[in-house]
């Protein structure tokens, strides 16, 4: 396995957005050139993703881009000025119960939007493409843990059809153009500036603030949370180590990355009692639409082909959470 190229050039789109931020503040830790594209939209509080920003453009190998992905002439300019050897696709529309209401944003950023960057790949080669598909792409699936060759038809939300076709998409392009692509299924990444649409910042701002949480499916859910900190060293691990070609001669590969660990939603809110050091007002609700009972991830192919080890445990996971979130939000 090769190590992190820091004379190469990365390209991160979603760049101001949570696992964007961790990636390119590693990288750039780590001494490589990184370029930030992200369109800053009002999905959720447009100044964190600028806290974000804030930190990421003291680094001199830092360059932060403003371009909207499912627009051809933004992605290509990008591409044609940084011409970027790795890149890393975390740009999307997130959300699973957002796509009920919103279909059409799901469209032009998770299909129109990928097609994007598969076309600006294939017109200015790159030595790896990297994507991120999702946990969701399981759907209702009864078998755990979830392997990757589990069938993934069909799926419970428009926003895990989005990232199925991201990986048809993908592998077609693989196949026909010679890019080579990793797609990584992410499993609940939660910690410190992470998205406040997630069940676990909500929960903790309604906690601080004395309202009741919600909790669907009475509580009787089971999710694979993932520390930011090992997402990210699991993602590094894989930048310069494309995939080889497949029997058809497509160099293209699936992985699950998440803790393979799940948790049971009411220990997690326990734990982020205990964190926070106040107990929740709790209104049990039915499961909603687009939701699925439990994620499992099985890794075990990561582990083997990159030494991925996720070991940060839940209770060191949501402390960090919670230190960042009462400093930030200033709650005592």
């Amino acid at each position: 396995m090769k190590e992190l190229d820091t004379g190469k050039t990365y390209l991160i789109t979603g760049g101001a957005g949570f696992i964007g931020y961790f990636l390119s503040k590693r990288l750039l830790e780590q001494g490589a050139r990184v370029i930030g594209f992200d369109n800053l939209t009002d999905y959720y509080d447009v100044r964190l993703k600028e806290e974000r920003l804030k930190y990421l453009m003291q680094h001199e190998k830092y360059t932060f881009v403003k371009g909207n992905l499912a627009e051809e002439n933004d992605v290509r300019a990008v591409f044609e000025e940084y011409r970027p050897e790795i890149v890393v696709n975390l740009g999307a529309q997130a959300g699973v119960r957002y796509s009920i209401d919103h279909p059409e944003s799901y469209i032009e950023s998770n299909v129109i939007g990928f097609f994007r960057i598969l076309e600006a790949c294939r017109h200015y080669p790159v030595h790896h493409l990297v994507y991120a598909s999702s946990s969701s792409v399981y759907g209702g699936n009864d078998k755990v843990p979830f392997e990757t060759t589990d069938q993934v038809d069909r799926p419970v939300s428009l926003y895990a059809a989005t990232k199925k076709s991201n990986e048809l998409m993908a592998y077609s392009y693989c196949k026909l153009y010679g890019i080579k692509a990793t797609g990584l299924r992410f499993f609940t990444v939660y910690g410190p500036l992470g998205r406040p649409d997630m069940a676990y910042f909500k929960f903790a701002k309604k906690i601080m603030e004395g309202e009741p949480i919600q909790i669907y499916n009475n509580g009787d859910m089971m999710r694979d949370f993932t520390y930011i900190d090992d997402i990210v060293t699991g993602v590094v691990n894989i930048l310069c180590n494309p995939p080889a070609e497949d029997d058809l001669g497509a160099a293209y590969k699936i992985y699950n990355i998440g803790n393979h660990k799940p948790v049971k939603l009411m220990d997690f809110i326990e734990t982020l009692e205990r964190c926070l050091g106040r107990e929740a007002v709790k209104e049990y609700l039915p499961m909603q639409p687009g939701d699925v009972y439990q994620t499992y991830a099985d890794v075990s192919d990561l582990m083997r082909d990159y030494g991925f080890q996720p070991d940060t445990s839940i209770e060191d996971g949501l402390r960090e959470f919670v230190a960042w979130f009462k400093e930030y939000y200033h709650y005592d």
